[in-house]
């Protein structure tokens, strides 16, 4: 038996809840979409309203929201601050969403607060004006008791979707907000626009909280200046021009700025699991998340700078997205695309063969691609086959680039460190 069996059947209760009726479900029905946050803050006064009395800053955006959320906290925490970190999706298992200075949540402190809310969850189900919490509500609602047990007096909160209606935009008066980039990414749910887009972003900018921005588009400008401008709150662009680690790092270090902390560190070496991760040389062997036509662009550019041979890409993609606009970035670099897919229960993938054949038609002649149906198949052949030379890359959606991870960091490694990396001072 696991010494962290706790852990995973607290885990398996979570998304065990997902079988049961819920009134409104925020990746789906967005026609009364006020029920979200009406049934976070209800849920969250059954808890004794555990978010309130810390200090946040709130990050949105398409891209780069959880980079800059990450040196946020990076600096508030090596300048002495009691730092908590929400962050999503997970890469490995789901305490790396939950963080205070540099370590995770433990899973024994994971498995006592769910322990403790499952009669609230039955209550709220049962008794509760707006149903049971979403998974999402509920792994918040246990950053936010682990926050305030662990007194933290910032928290650094990465938006799970959009913004106006998502779970974290139930806090209420922010001391900073801000907004990376506007993308086309989740358009069946925020809109088909960027205009509706960035409408559905700007939702977290409240009143008496200052406004940052590193995007440049001066129509979407105008869209962060109406709403903002109901709230008697300034825009406050960065330059948004440049390539976007660059611009990440900019509006990370305006915004701890802002409040007055004079320790900014050196982000040079400020790392996140999955965001374009080393994970070993010769072959090179590179993972990265990106799941969206503004993140693959990124990607690319962090090709670019890299010396290679031959390029061997790994790839499955989510069906909700432009997965066909993905292909034809990055697929035309690949001198090897093996496609493939990846498990889990809220995403549908794009089937290994339309990945396939719709590479197969922005690839350069004498490209060869393979169908692998498990991811681990594929970066084992793919180890096995390139040279010392060679690039293999693994990307198109974070829960593959999370669960081909484990070949360097398993499940149980990242349980016992609570971190994710071998370095914690780094983590």
């Amino acid at each position: 038996m696991s010494r962290f069996s706790e852990y995973y059947k607290a885990v398996s209760y979570i998304h065990a809840l997902s079988s049961m009726p819920m009134k409104g479900n925020h990746m789906v029905d967005r026609k009364k979409p006020s029920v979200y946050l009406k049934r976070m803050r209800y849920f969250l006064g059954l808890l004794g309203n555990p978010d309130r009395g810390m200090k946040y800053i709130h990050i949105t955006g398409t891209a780069g929201k959880g980079t800059v959320a990450g040196m946020v906290h990076r600096m508030l925490v090596k300048s002495g601050r009691q730092a908590g970190l929400f962050t999503s999706p997970s890469v490995t298992t789901e305490i790396e969403k939950i963080q205070v200075g540099n370590m995770y949540i433990s899973p024994s402190e994971f498995v006592k607060i769910v322990n403790y809310l499952k009669p609230l969850i039955k209550k709220a189900h049962e008794h509760g004006p707006y149903g049971r919490p979403s998974t999402f509500e509920i792994y918040l609602a246990v950053a936010f008791i682990y926050f305030k047990q662990q007194k933290c007096e910032w928290i650094v909160l990465e938006v799970g979707l959009g913004g106006r209606y998502d779970a974290t935009n139930v806090i209420e008066k922010p001391i900073i907000t801000a907004i990376t980039n506007i993308g086309l990414d989740h358009t069946e749910i925020l809109g088909k626009t960027l205009g509706r887009i960035a409408y559905d972003k700007a939702g977290i900018i409240k009143r008496g909280a200052l406004f940052f921005t590193t995007e440049s588009r001066a129509s979407l400008i105008k869209v962060f200046e109406r709403v903002a401008g109901q709230k008697n709150v300034v825009v406050q662009k960065l330059d948004g021009k440049s390539f976007y680690q660059d611009n990440n790092k900019a509006l990370a270090r305006a915004i701890v700025g802002s409040i007055g902390m004079g320790f900014v560190s050196n982000l040079g070496d400020m790392r996140l699991p999955c965001r374009f991760e080393i994970m070993q040389h010769k072959p090179l062997v590179i993972l990265d998340g990106a799941h969206n036509s503004s993140k693959i662009k990124t990607t690319i550019v962090n090709l670019k700078r890299l010396k290679y041979r031959r390029l061997y890409l790994i790839i499955a993609i989510a069906q909700n997205k432009d997965y066909k606009g993905i292909l034809r970035q990055i697929a035309p670099l690949a001198n090897y695309i093996f496609v493939t897919q990846f498990t889990n229960k809220d995403r549908v993938c794009v089937s290994p063969s339309e990945l396939l054949t719709c590479s197969k038609t922005c690839t350069k002649k004498g490209v060869i691609g393979k169908i692998f149906m498990d991811p681990r198949k594929a970066l084992v052949t793919a180890l096995k086959e390139a040279e010392p030379t060679d690039l293999i890359l693994a990307t198109g959606s974070f829960f593959l680039a999370g669960a081909l991870r484990a070949q360097w960091f398993s499940e149980e490694w990242v349980l016992k460190h609570r971190k994710s990396f071998l370095d914690v001072s780094r983590s």
